[in-house]
Formats: structure tokens, sequence, C-alpha cells
């Protein structure tokens, strides 16, 4: 892992030698870890194939020629690279709880995780901050550095307003995949559509939806609860409502979970008080336990 500046050390420490495998075979590029859609002559063999006219000769299994006096090409899965992008809700709404751990803590975190693994398979790793001007963007490289480079910038960054997602989504959908940090409190509906037609061409998306323990378990009392991208939306929340808004919250949440997992993306839910290195290799690996 690359080392990183601002506390981060110890997440990279314990995320050594995990891996973010791609959901399918992704298109032929640089050789990297990942399998490619492409059959070539790495030393991974697939399966025999007779020999056609055109066909690379380094294919040719000599030995297996030799014996019987067939020529036949082994096949092999070739392995490449995963440009993959990390784009994070810079929405006032992250901005929640304001003191101890928040959803901008734990997203940060998130993401300076998932980049260095990501860069520690050599991929390609980028950047997207949404603005209500011009999404912040640092372009995907596997240069020594990149990960520092991820972490600095979000310590720096801004988070206020209610920047959309969805054009900071087009405009990190030049990579294969998409790792998405968000509390989904903006344009949700705009986003997934987006994510879709990114599924639909080829790449992958991983929606990380970060939910703060408050927001889970609230205290047991009264409260007046502001939406912080509208400071005018206020309701009050008393003992007696507690459970009418953990059901409603509740069912939110299964249905934003159903509604990505059909558009074709990786649903992972992450409450701030999960260790984050545990949380990465869940999201790394949606497919284990």
């Amino acid at each position: 892992m690359t080392a990183v500046d601002g506390g981060y050390g110890a997440l990279l420490d314990a995320l050594r030698g995990v891996r973010w495998p791609a959901r399918r075979p992704v298109a032929t590029g640089a050789p990297g870890a990942h399998h490619s859609r492409a059959r070539g002559v790495s030393a991974e063999f697939t399966e025999y194939r007779p020999y056609r006219q055109g066909d690379d000769p380094r294919r040719l299994d000599w030995k297996l020629l030799a014996r019987s006096d067939r020529a036949y090409v082994r096949l092999a899965t070739d392995r490449t690279v995963l440009g993959t992008v990390l784009l994070a809700d810079t929405s006032a709404s992250m901005d929640f709880p304001r003191e101890g751990r928040g959803k901008w803590t734990c997203a940060r975190r998130l993401v300076v995780g998932l980049a260095a693994v990501a860069h520690a398979d050599g991929d390609p790793v980028g950047l997207v901050l949404p603005s209500l001007v011009k999404p912040q963007t640092l372009p995907p490289r596997t240069r020594r550095g990149v990960v520092s480079e991820i972490a600095r910038t979000l310590d720096t960054a801004s988070v206020s307003g209610s920047p959309p997602l969805a054009p900071a989504f087009a405009v990190a959908a030049s990579a294969a995949r998409i790792a998405v940090v968000t509390d989904l409190l903006g344009d949700a509906d705009a986003l997934i559509v987006a994510a879709r037609e990114h599924v639909a061409a080829g790449g992958e998306v991983h929606l990380v939806h970060v939910v703060a323990r408050e927001e889970l378990a609230p205290p047991q009392r009264a409260l007046l609860a502001a939406d912080p991208e509208n400071p005018d939306l206020r309701r009050p929340l008393t003992p007696d409502s507690l459970a009418g808004y953990l059901e409603s919250f509740a069912a939110w949440r299964e249905e934003q979970a159903r509604a990505w997992r059909a558009a074709g993306a990786a649903y992972s839910l992450v409450a701030t008080d999960e260790p984050t290195e545990r949380a990465v290799r869940r999201i790394a690996r949606p497919d284990r336990p």
C-alpha cells in the first residue's frame, strides 16, 4: 500500500493484501489483475481449440501436436487493468453529525481505503467531487502518490450546499468501475439512471450508502430535525413519532437497496460506527459474507 498522511496509516496497514476483483470480465487493456473478455497467450490456460489458418503460432501446443499429430491452440484468459473512479458526495447532508465520527469522515476513509486497494491491484485510480459549478476531478492514474493525492483532496474539500451527483457521475463515466459514496439524500433518481446506463455499457458500479448511527438510532428525546440542505425544512421528532420514523427509514433503505441492485450495481450499506477496514472488505467482495 502507498503511504498516506492524515491519519490513514493504520487503515491502509489493515487493508494490506485486500483485493478488489472486477465483477465480470472487462474490456482488453494494459496488463493487470482482472480477467479480460479477450483470449490471449497469458499463462492462465482456459481450453484447447483446433488450429485455424491465421491463428497466432505462439498459441500452438507443440507437445500435443507431437503426441497426436493434430494442431491445437491453447486459449488463455488475459488479465487487464480496471480504471476506477471514486465519486464522493460533498453535499451538506454528509456533514452530519458535526461532532464525533460523521458521514463525511466515514466517506473520506472509505474512499481512501478503496482507492488504496484498487491501486494495490495496479488499477488506475481517480476521484470526482461534485460541485454546483464544475466537478473537481483527479483523473485515474497508477503512479506512486495517487492515493496520497486523493486523501489530501478529500481532507481539504468543502462539504456544503446540494451539488448534484448525476453530472459528476457523467464525468466519472470514462472509467470502467465507479464507486459512489453517498447518503442518497440528493438526486438519487437521476443518479441511478446514470448508473444503469453505465452498467448497460459494460461498466460496473458500486453504491456505498453511508448512514449515520444517529439516523439509525436517534436519542430517546424530543428533537427538532432540520434538513441541512434546506434549513427552512424542520420537523419535530418525539418519542411518540420515533417508531414511525424508524419504520419509514428502514423501508426507504430497503427500497434503495433493491433499486440499485436491480440496476446492476453492487449496493453496500455502511453505518458510521462500522470499522472502515471491515466495510472496505465487504464492498470489495460483495458476493462474500
